[in-house]
């Protein structure tokens, strides 16, 4: 059975495996094997929202957790952190876009729109991964 404080952990892990489908997504579109890249990328999404499911459960539970470090690492995380929530909100709407416009078959938007949708979503994901070692594994 898993516990409210396992959540982090499984967390990070949904992060990391969007951030590797994402990956494997865009290198097969490069291949033009697009049934697999659309399996991918559809994948990445069911992930992504696997993963924001977990995280409101999580933080309903056990709100927030301090970072307690000091010195030069406090500020990088606030500024990896801050940019991280910048960009969670942004990719909601971005990926929903990117998504929307693959399934009508208008690839032209889908394509200009994807060349924003990715970095910020692989960011994100690698970020929350980041943010999880940061508060969680750093001694």
């Amino acid at each position: 059975m898993i516990e409210i404080s396992d959540l982090p952990t499984v967390n990070a892990t949904l992060n990391t495996i969007s951030a590797i489908l994402l990956t494997i997504g865009y290198v097969l579109i490069r291949q033009r094997r697009v049934e697999a890249h659309k399996r991918c990328m559809l994948a990445a999404f069911a992930v992504s929202v696997l993963f924001l499911i977990s995280y409101v459960i999580y933080h309903a539970n056990a709100g927030s957790t301090p970072f307690t470090r000091q010195g030069w690492i406090r500020p990088v995380y606030f500024t990896i952190l801050i940019s991280h929530i910048i960009l969670a909100f942004v990719i909601v709407p971005l990926a929903l876009r990117t998504l929307y416009l693959a399934w009508r078959e208008r690839f032209e938007q889908h394509r200009r729109i994807a060349k924003i949708t990715l970095p910020l979503w692989l960011y994100v994901s690698v970020t929350g991964v980041l943010i999880y070692l940061m508060l969680y594994q750093m001694g």
